[in-house]
């Protein structure tokens, strides 16, 4: 699952070159008429100290015709999937409370979003991406509020510029008129303000998570048990003073607490307490498995945090269901049971796959006909039957084939859900225009109860011993987090906050799945960055996963897993050898299927493993190399950068199972031919076998090398041996 702008990047790390561009700005207190032009008649002749609208710099164009229809105003075609345009530089230094950037605008389509880049340089991080810009046949007036920019790159000044880019469609005809920054109203203010204490409240956050994990406390919560009906805590403290055993639930934000509600007092330095496991809280019969425990000294108007919080050790599950690893390591990414060619699970051999499950897609508050109702939380919940129904018949379908299956759980934004009122509980209150799913909304007692009723639903039916629905065996938690701010929406976030949420959410399934399945594992999805961001407000997988080992270390280990997107540094470009941010060491910027020996060693290290000890299971679980066209060098580029990968991958123990993703290509994937078979419209040959198809039935097999070896030419080497490289 890709966002447009990862995959029209050939360079992440360079992918926006500064260009020699300009733009004209005028500024002054006396605004033009936004009358319609006349291109035929004369430029009038304005003093500049008069003007405040901007001018496109018509030479600057890429992949946009850019014609100059009358004063300011400009008609702009574009031609290719990236088509941006400069405005001239600032003359003079813009007004400072002038933040507010807009123009009036017609166009033939919808634009996917305008990206706004404060110049110079030109660069990632300062840009903005706008939610879409609506088709409009009439002249509409366009805003966007720049200011925290402006503020941030102290952009304004004379020489300072802006580059527009208009979607990623050719073809749109869009017409532009006064472009210029303005004051903001009531309404923006207020927006701007609200946005101002939402970064303090995080900044703050931030601060206290941190100084939470670096603590050195001298109190411990050392063991917490589950059973049936009851939970059991035990623990020590030390000091002078009256102490508590405080809960704290995930919607508890546990730095930010000065006043805990829910506490035991405590009587001796080393204690052991039971207390009943459902309680009644908010409404709700609440699950206190799903809790972590801390130790807090008690104070008069606030209490103060002496120990780390620590989750349940372990829970118990109330059936046995039986250890599934992959037989191979050959998998399908995005495998649903409609999608046909089902006969490629057994012709390629196919050991695992992973699901999509937007379950916001077939989740209702209400009853409704032909529903499945769940209760959980003395709350009852409605799940579509037919479209459970679909879902079933993909993982009865994996399930009768030993494949085993890591459902990917996503929640829609508000505006996607089924029902609006399942979307009001779970869009994350944070979230942005930028985001394609949420993180799920856990602030709250109601929207905790919903998202994990969600969940129960998903493993009481999923995980059962008869399997008579199919078995999801593993879960992957959303997608892509290191590329948060779209594939898992919560707003432009410090990295450990985000974090922190993400980490519950993790913990939330993995407490509930374990429940029904005590071989149950989450995974963590992420991109191929590494040490780097791939974009700007993304961050680095490498950072991501140390927060997890740090959170681990102080609130006890459980048995995540990761979900790795290893794909070539360009998406377009199966050659993958040829990437250069991928470098065969631990601090290389990308892996991608160059440098499989970095995330190889990482996933080995003692400090990575499960409890010390145990390997923590890495799946390949979206993958692929692209075809270009169907032309004969380009299937054959493909199929060569999946031998390579392969190959590579042979040498590579710590790698349990790889999912290729498209499996079949599909034209909603922006132009890529990622997939194992063709487009199913395809006019030559739908859905045909590719190469590459013939290349990972052959994998592991004893036609891999007759099949691989007509792919060294390509890669340019004359033996195997010569892809692998020492890890520095």
């Amino acid at each position: 699952m890709k966002s447009r702008k990862d995959i029209l990047s050939a360079d992440f790390f360079g992918r926006v070159t500064c260009r020699s561009v300009c733009f004209f700005l005028l500024t002054g207190s006396i605004l033009l008429s936004c009358g319609k032009e006349d291109s035929s008649l004369p430029e009038p002749t304005v003093p500049v100290s008069f003007l405040s609208y901007m001018s496109i710099d018509e030479s600057s164009g890429n992949q946009i015709q850019i014609t100059r229809k009358g004063t300011f105003q400009y008609e702009l075609i574009t031609s290719g999937e990236d088509p941006y345009l400069s405005l001239a530089p600032l003359i003079k230094s813009n007004a400072s409370d002038h933040v507010v950037f807009t123009f009036d605008y017609q166009s033939t389509k919808d634009i996917s979003n305008l990206q706004i880049f404060l110049g110079a340089p030109v660069s990632e991080e300062r840009s903005l991406k706008t939610a879409t810009v609506p088709s409009a046949i009439s002249w509409t007036t366009y805003s966007v509020d720049l200011g925290e920019y402006v503020k941030k790159f102290s952009w304004g000044n004379a020489g300072d510029f802006l580059r527009l880019d208009f979607g990623n469609e050719s073809g749109v005809v869009i017409q532009i008129r006064n472009m210029q920054f303005r004051v903001r109203n009531a309404e923006e203010a207020a927006l701007a303000k609200a946005r101002e204490d939402q970064i303090a409240e995080d900044l703050l956050l931030e601060s206290n998570i941190k100084k939470y994990l670096a603590a050195s406390y001298t109190s411990h919560v050392t063991e917490v048990k589950v059973s049936a009906s009851t939970v059991s805590i035990k623990g020590n403290y030390s000091g002078d003073g009256k102490f508590s055993l405080c809960e704290v639930a995930p919607y508890d934000q546990l730095t930010q607490i000065t006043k805990f509600q829910n506490t035991t007092a405590l009587s001796s330095p080393s204690f052991s307490v039971d207390l009943d496991r459902f309680v009644t809280r908010d409404g709700f019969k609440y699950d206190r498995a799903l809790s972590k425990w801390a130790i807090a000294k008690t104070g008069a108007s606030s209490d103060e945090i002496v120990s780390s919080a620590r989750y349940a050790d372990q829970i118990p599950a109330s059936q046995n269901l039986q250890a599934q690893k992959p037989s191979g390591r050959k998998g399908l990414g995005g495998f649903a049971a409609e999608r046909g060619f089902q006969t490629d699970l057994d012709d390629l051999h196919i050991t695992s796959a992973t699901v999509n499950i937007a379950f916001t897609e077939f989740m209702y508050l209400q009853p409704r006909s032909n529903a499945i109702a769940h209760t959980y939380g003395d709350k009852t919940y409605y799940f579509d039957q037919a479209k459970v129904g679909a879902l079933d018949k993909t993982l009865q379908t994996t399930q009768s084939k030993n494949i085993v299956v890591a459902a990917i759980i996503l929640v829609q934004k508000a505006a996607h859900c089924a029902d609006p009122e399942i979307g009001r509980l779970l869009q994350h209150p944070n979230y942005t225009s930028d985001g394609i799913y949420t993180m799920p909304n856990m602030t709250t007692a109601e929207s905790l109860n919903c998202y994990a009723a969600a969940l129960d639903f998903l493993a009481s039916r999923y995980c059962r011993s008869d399997n008579a629905y199919g078995r999801i065996h593993h879960w992957i938690m959303h997608n892509e987090v290191d590329a948060g701010l779209s594939w898992t929406n919560m707003g432009d976030k410090p990295m450990i906050v985000f974090m922190d949420t993400y980490i519950k959410s993790m913990r939330l399934c993995y407490n509930i799945a374990r429940q029904y399945d005590a071989y149950s594992e989450v995974f963590a999805s992420f991109t191929h960055s590494w040490t780097e961001p791939c974009e700007a407000k993304y961050y680095a997988t490498k950072d991501m996963l140390k927060t997890m080992q740090d959170y681990c270390n102080a609130e006890g280990d459980f048995q995540w897993a990761v979900a790795y997107h290893p794909y070539p540094e360009n998406l377009f470009e199966p050659k993958t050898w040829n990437d250069a941010n991928a470098t065969f060491s631990m601090s290389s910027a990308l892996v991608t299927f160059k440098n499989l020996e970095v995330l190889d060693a990482w996933i080995k290290k003692p400090e990575n493993k499960y409890k010390g000890t145990i390997k923590r299971t890495l799946w390949l679980s979206e993958n692929g190399t692209n075809s270009k066209t169907y032309g004969d060098q380009d299937l054959k580029e493909q199929a060569a950068g999946f031998a390579y990968t392969w190959k590579k991958m042979k040498n590579l123990d710590g790698i349990d199972a790889f999912q290729w993703h498209n499996w079949i290509d599909n034209r909603a994937e922006d132009g890529l031919r990622i997939g194992l078979r063709r487009f199913p419209d395809d006019t030559t040959d739908p859905g045909g076998k590719k190469p590459v198809w013939y290349a990972y039935q052959a994998a592991d097999t004893d036609q891999e090398e007759r099949i691989f070896d007509p792919y060294k030419s390509i890669i340019g080497i004359s033996n195997w041996s010569e892809i692998m490289h020492a890890v520095q």
